[in-house]
């Protein structure tokens, strides 16, 4: 059921995403961990997604994802979402997000997370930023948590 209101909120959250007032793409590349249960692997991976502004202050963005789990016996997870935030600086982005997530492995389940982050400009082309994603598994498989920095580039 948690899942099922997640990705509600994820979709809201694309639908909010307006073409109207075009902010920004943005791609980058990222890696990080991922834990639970005291068990904790290195990931990395790519994104790339769209912002929206929704006036001075707030943005609303889609993003579609690729991340591997560097262990053996792990797939490539594919992942979209949503995020939506505020500009807290003029090169500051604080947001929350939430997403859908592809199996890690054959016998895996599938996943939303959801979480939040920063995002740095560096110049007006780059930027840096941190984020944090709990991951609701469901069907009575331990929940996760992922870390994630990432460096990219806006167009």
């Amino acid at each position: 059921m948690r899942i099922a209101i997640v990705s509600l909120a994820a979709a809201a959250a694309a639908v909010l995403a307006t073409p109207a007032l075009a902010n920004e793409t943005r791609v980058e590349t990222r890696g990080g961990v991922i834990w639970n249960n005291g068990d904790t692997e290195a990931i990395a991976g790519i994104a790339a997604g769209y912002d929206y502004d929704l006036g001075d202050k707030f943005f609303a963005g889609v993003q579609g994802s690729a991340d591997k789990v560097l262990t053996s016996n792990t797939r490539v997870t594919w992942g979209v979402g949503g995020r939506v935030g505020a500009k807290v600086l003029p090169t500051t982005k604080a947001y929350a997000l939430a997403s859908w997530q592809s199996k890690s492995c054959r016998y895996c389940n599938s996943a939303v997370g959801v979480g939040g982050g920063l995002q740095q400009d560096l110049g007006s082309r780059y930027f840096v930023k941190a984020e944090y994603q709990h991951l609701l598994v469901g069907d009575n498989t331990p929940d996760a948590d992922l870390g994630l920095v990432g460096l990219g580039v806006k167009f």
